[in-house]
């Protein structure tokens, strides 16, 4: 005999299918469309800022609130003059040296901002970067190990994980499925 609970479970995930996104409860589970690449082919990822292996040294963490503690970008492993790539189409914002590390920042249009330290470049503000285009070499500076490049992106001025933009699995969300017992 099968237990109540697992019966409720089984029912919700066949009107779940058979819903699909029309109800709002289910289209809450899906990728969100506004978070997306501006790219011209099918609305692909961005592309990875470094060439190679991919290893993200230090998560994206979300900060309770504005100005609290966490990692509002993501470290990824790389090497000391290795070369970083526009992820998307874009205009330089912002070259220069904050604190200790330089940086760079490309406004993508839409509400999306990334930003890339420490990072030398050459570009100038006003400078347009099409995806793929080299902006620079990763630096030395800033809170990050050595050869890491750290990459944050703002969308409307809030910061985001830049995993949602280069392709990477959305996070699973476990919802209830029994009545308690």
């Amino acid at each position: 005999m099968t237990p109540p609970g697992r019966v409720f479970l089984i029912a919700a995930l066949l009107i779940a299918l058979a819903l699909g996104a029309h109800d709002p409860a289910i289209a809450a589970l899906e990728p969100d469309p506004s978070v997306r690449s501006h790219s011209s082919e099918d609305d692909a990822a961005w592309r990875w800022p470094l060439d190679g292996p991919r290893s993200v040294t230090a998560p994206y963490r979300a900060p309770a609130h504005a100005y609290g503690a966490g990692h509002r970008g993501i470290d990824i492993a790389g090497v000391p003059g290795q070369e970083v790539r526009a992820p998307a189409d874009g205009v330089v914002a912002f070259r220069g040296t904050v604190v200790d590390r330089p940086l760079l920042t490309i406004d993508h249009g839409a509400g999306y901002v990334s930003t890339f330290e420490p990072l030398a470049s050459s570009l100038n503000p006003g400078d347009t970067v099409v995806a793929g285009d080299i902006v620079g070499v990763v630096a030395q500076g800033g809170h990050s190990v050595v050869g890491t490049l750290h990459v944050g992106v703002r969308l409307d001025r809030v910061y985001i994980n830049p995993l949602l933009l280069f392709g990477a699995p959305a996070r699973a969300v476990l919802l209830p499925c029994c009545d308690g017992s």
